[in-house]
């Protein structure tokens, strides 16, 4: 049987996800630069959101790429 995917947000308690922590943000990227999606990763919807916002803004903050090529 599978095994339910926990969100790792959830599991840390964290409150707040910040687009500066590079760090925590490149792990849910591609190679390719693509948001990879909730099935596939286990976030839940809330932190999906706020782990999309936080991309965007890095993105826009040039503190990770639009794409890797």
């Amino acid at each position: 049987m599978l095994r339910r995917k926990v969100c790792r947000f959830c599991q840390d308690h964290a409150v707040l996800i910040d687009f500066k922590d590079r760090d925590r943000i490149i792990r849910f990227l591609t190679e390719k630069g693509k948001i990879i999606p909730r099935r596939t990763t286990g976030t839940c919807a809330r932190h999906q959101r706020m782990l999309t916002r936080a991309i965007k803004r890095a993105r826009h903050a040039a503190i990770i790429a639009f794409q890797e090529v």
